[in-house]
């Protein structure tokens, strides 16, 4: 196993630990603690991951596990129509706006990405840590096709920047009711 320390949800079950922090916004923070709590009452087949390193970007969570970047899923907050929905990209492919926009079948100047403090008010976790379940309240969800393959063991964020979720593709599925899109250029596309 890649990790120096893991949590199985059923031994995270325990006390939810030290009340969430408040962002630079004065937004209750959730975390690892809070995200394991709703992993278990929520029977889901994942797992806490903690390398030992910060793993805020696709590349350094790749790095501190020792996994192809593609094994890493990344959780964005999108303002659609002023809605927040996630979106759930694969590794360091950029999602298309133009592809979102074909997804939610409306004007691309209607979607644009939620700032960190909009991010952190919709989901209750930070950029950087955002995990893609288990938010302050549901949010819809879209996932590229790329990081919807089957059967696949991914990392996801953990809740916090030094921990990671791992879980396979189909349970992320479950969890989330994400539809999926080919969200991602081959070459990289544009930002995010």
């Amino acid at each position: 196993m890649p990790s120096k320390r893991s949590a199985d949800c059923e031994a995270s079950a325990g006390p939810a630990g030290p009340e969430p922090t408040q962002g630079t916004s004065g937004i209750p923070v959730l975390g690892e603690a809070e995200l394991m709590a709703w992993v278990v009452e929520h029977g889901v087949a994942a797992r806490l991951v903690v390398p030992g390193a910060p793993t805020p970007t696709v590349s350094a969570a790749a790095a501190a596990l020792g996994v192809a970047l593609d094994d890493i899923v990344k959780s964005l907050v999108f303002l659609v129509a002023g809605e927040p929905w996630l979106v759930i990209a694969a590794g360091e492919h950029r999602v298309r706006y133009p592809a979102l926009a074909a997804a939610w079948r409306i004007s691309r100047r209607r979607v644009r990405l939620a700032t960190p403090d909009e991010a952190l008010a919709h989901s209750g976790f930070p950029v950087g840590a955002m995990p893609p379940f288990g938010h302050r309240r549901p949010l819809r969800a879209l996932i590229d096709t790329r990081a919807a393959v089957p059967r696949r063991t991914v990392y996801a964020g953990g809740g916090s920047r030094d921990a990671l979720l791992e879980l396979q593709t189909d349970e992320l599925l479950r969890v989330t009711a994400a539809v999926s899109a080919p969200l991602s250029d081959p070459d990289g596309g544009d930002r995010p």
